[in-house]
């Protein structure tokens, strides 16, 4: 190995030479192959330029370094970026050409791949204004030979370019990174990756100290420099196993790197490829980000800074456009906060602040096994988020939470596909298929459930699975048991995760006019229409998620044909299972006592009308509130007006009426934190039955201000409202499918006494942001609608929810 440059001979070779390939399994070996290289290349090219020049500092012109050369982390393979940097008053133009020739081919007679120029410092600072590539580029330059004051006064002179052009240069930088993203896609998810363009690539690291270079935010530390120096490990060996200067880790040299780093085989090697660049893209974003809100700071505002909050409720905040919590807030004190603050990113699309997350990760208590019922209604919620599920759901899942939740998750985290038809890794094509069910919510009783076996589906992709569906069933069961999910609910998300095959296989590979594949369909939805419709629309989404070859317009009509087919044969068999959301029949509503203390509201004591009584019972934000008040035209709607007044969230509600009587049990929440008080409801359901609206006056200003406070919604879903035949004989049963938002129950019920129909009985429920709410309707005078009012009562209530 040598030791001493020399200028002749082949460089390739000796470089190769001395990077070896005994030291790439040693732990912190890179970096002292990479310095060891660094220090020889600089000596090498010392030594041209003394026998080029003859004076090792000659005045006026100098030699130096930009890229990896410059920031010392070459690889074995990689070209020289130089720049012979002159003053004109100190050396003629043509003495400078001369010399610069007798720089650049001996390097090329060595065989070095070489990217170099001549510039002045003028020359410098005017490529750095008009080429951003060059500009940071030229941020990393450093001293190679001559003279080294000339070099220092390019490098601060582009510094101080670089940060008096900030107003135009952040978002050109913005843009130029997204747009390199896109031509080179996610490194985190391709099989074959540029290690160096794609999004979270080592050219990104760049990016990084040239935001700090800017004084405008400081960049993290720790993590990304360890994910960064293994990136730059991988780049190495590919360096060494092709003899070429390649950034790009091919399929076939997978094995071969993988065996060189010390990997027992290439699928750890990308999983830990995927994991180091899922940690660059996050710094990235988030050192954006503050970039972005510093410059606003320093170009936009006048005077001191003062923080701009807007409440989110349960404690967390808007700021700066990202989610931070407020001041005082203990994440130990609420073991569902995180999933609060989860819920609110994603729905709102804006980002955790990273100090947030990090403060959730390690402050955030466990949840009980299983968990509450609420806080799985907040994780359904946040599942059914839409698009902002992704960005929210990498960032818990960088931080530690989404493992502390789902500890299944860890062994398909960053895990490779190798199948070419999938586009991401088993991890995010798991949130991906989460995101396209969203889109499919209507037709099924349980889009909550969906939203699960999304999730779930591959969870069997795991190290010596053979048959995923089946092994992923058994792991969703048992993540499932530890989320609380009701036994008959678990069963049905399982069967989807071991079916969820099943439809497309059958579709593409049997003759769906055979009877034995009609058999099959109804073996594998256990004879359930019900089942049938969530297994076609989790088959979609799967589809979808996967990429363009694997729904294509040929699949989705062999699907389609195969799913009609087994409708019309399911159609002639009884349900298995009942539709969420209504009872085909009323049962009446246990009588209850009173709590001492809270007897009817007499005369004088703040409700005015002694028929009314609100009692609560609250267990931290979540709070039970039972309602007994003369049954009237309008009580639901003032209710349910009440509660959106108050900013309440309401989860579920049970309402019924019993000689004149309601008696109504509503469960809801309070992002302010704040219990709703009984005595101001009885008093304002009072007042709205004596006629006066004004204690409803806050509703439509508070609709307007809180729409990212709503139960939940991944975006706009068709509305569904329907008679169900024979639910009843004293009432006409609509049952209702809507995506949720903030007074949606006052718009329906308000709506309903507008027509002049009385609401007897309502059963309230919502599932992973889809309100699944059945009405019991009658006529002011009590009788069943006819077929003409109902039709009115449909419509009305279509117009409402849109």
């Amino acid at each position: 190995m040598p030791s001493e440059p020399s200028g002749g001979g082949d460089l390739h070779a000796r470089r190769l030479d001395l990077a070896g390939t005994r030291d790439f399994t040693v732990a912190g070996a890179g970096e002292a192959r990479r310095e060891r290289l660094a220090a020889y290349l600089d000596r090498w090219v010392a030594h041209v330029w003394d026998e080029a020049v003859g004076a090792p500092d000659r005045p006026g012109l100098a030699l130096a370094a930009v890229g990896s050369l410059a920031r010392r982390d070459c690889g074995p393979l990689s070209d020289l970026d130089l720049v012979l940097i002159h003053d004109p008053a100190a050396l003629p133009s043509g003495d400078v050409i001369v010399l610069a020739d007798r720089i650049w081919y001996p390097m090329w007679d060595a065989k070095a791949g070489l990217d170099h120029s001549v510039r002045t410092v003028a020359q410098c600072r005017q490529v750095a204004e008009t080429d951003l590539a060059a500009a940071v580029g030229l941020l990393d330059l450093r001293y190679l030979a001559g003279d080294a004051e000339l070099v220092a006064a390019t490098r601060a002179a582009i510094d101080k370019d670089w940060r008096s052009a900030l107003r135009t240069r952040l978002p050109q930088l913005a843009e130029s990174v997204a747009a390199r993203h896109a031509r080179h896609g996610e490194l985190a998810h391709l099989v074959e990756p540029d290690l160096k363009e794609a999004r979270g690539g080592l050219r990104d690291m760049s990016v990084l100290r040239a935001l700090t270079r800017a004084w405008l935010a400081d960049r993290p530390h720790g993590e990304v420099d360890a994910a960064y120096r293994h990136l730059l490990d991988v780049r190495d060996a590919v360096h060494v196993v092709t003899g070429r200067s390649r950034d790009r880790l091919a399929l076939p040299d997978h094995d071969a790197v993988a065996a060189l780093l010390g990997y027992p085989d290439a699928d750890l090697l990308l999983t830990d490829v995927s994991r180091d660049a899922r940690t660059l893209t996050y710094a990235v974003d988030a050192t954006l980000r503050r970039a972005r809100q510093s410059q606003r700071a320093r170009f936009l505002r006048i005077g001191p800074r003062r923080p701009t909050l807007r409440s989110l409720g349960y404690g967390l905040f808007e700021h700066d456009g990202e989610v931070v919590l407020g001041a005082g807030v203990d994440p130990a004190a609420d073991p569902l906060l995180v999933l609060r603050a989860a819920v609110l990113s994603a729905r709102t699309g804006r980002p955790l602040a990273p100090t947030t997350a990090a403060n959730l990760a390690t402050r955030s208590p466990r949840l009980s096994t299983p968990w509450p019922a609420e806080a799985l209604a907040l994780f359904t919620d946040l599942l059914a988020s839409g698009p902002g599920l992704v960005a929210t759901w990498e960032a818990l899942d960088l931080a530690g939470v989404v493992e502390a939740w789902l500890p299944e998750w860890a062994a398909v985290r960053s895990r490779p596909q190798r199948n070419a038809v999938h586009r991401h890794t088993v991890d995010r094509h798991l949130v991906e298929v989460v995101v396209a069910a969203t889109t499919l919510l209507d037709g099924v009783a349980r889009p909550d459930l969906l939203l699960l076996a999304a999730l779930f589906h591959d969870i069997g992709k795991v190290a010596g699975s053979h048959d995923h569906s089946h092994t992923g069933a058994g792991i969703a069961d048992a993540a499932l048991r530890r989320l609380g999910l009701a036994d008959e609910d678990r069963e049905l998300v399982v069967r989807l995760v071991r079916e969820h095959l099943t439809l497309i296989e059958l579709a593409t590979r049997r003759d769906p006019a055979d009877p034995a594949t009609l058999a099959s369909v109804v073996t594998a939805v256990d004879g359930s229409a019900e089942v049938l419709e969530h297994l076609i629309r989790l088959t979609e989404a799967d589809a979808v998620a996967t990429g363009p070859s694997a729904w294509t317009d040929w699949r989705r009509t062999l699907l389609d044909r195969l799913v009609r087919i087994s409708r019309a044969e399911l159609a002639q068999r009884p349900a298995q299972r009942r539709p969420a959301g209504w009872a085909p029949t009323e049962v009446a509503a246990p009588s209850r006592p009173r709590p001492p203390g809270r007897a009817r509201t007499g005369p004088g004591s703040g409700s005015g009308d002694p028929g009314i009584v609100v009692e609560v019972s609250s267990h931290g934000s979540a709070h039970e509130l039972r309602v007994v008040a003369p049954d009237r035209l309008g009580l639901f709607a003032d209710t349910a007006g009440l509660f959106a007044a108050a900013g309440l969230v309401v989860r579920s509600a049970v309402l019924r009426t019993q000689e004149g009587v309601a008696e109504d049990v509503w469960h809801v929440e309070s992002p302010s934190g704040d219990a709703p008080l009984a005595a101001d409801l009885e008093r304002d359901l009072a007042r709205l039955g004596a006629g006066d609206r004004a204690p409803l006056a806050r509703l439509t200003r508070r609709t307007a201000g809180r729409a990212g406070a709503q139960r939940g919604t991944a975006g706009p879903l068709r509305t569904r409202a329907f008679v169900v035949p024979e639910a009843s004989t004293t009432a006409t049963v609509v049952e209702v499918r809507a995506g949720d938002r903030p007074g949606l129950l006052h718009d329906i019920a308000g709506t309903l006494t507008g027509v002049g129909l009385d609401i007897r009985s309502a059963h309230i429920a919502t599932y992973a942001g889809q309100a699944l709410d059945t009405f019991y309707l009658t006529t002011d005078g009590g009788r069943v609608l006819d077929p003409a009012e109902a039709a009115l009562a449909v419509a009305a209530i279509i117009d409402a929810c849109g």
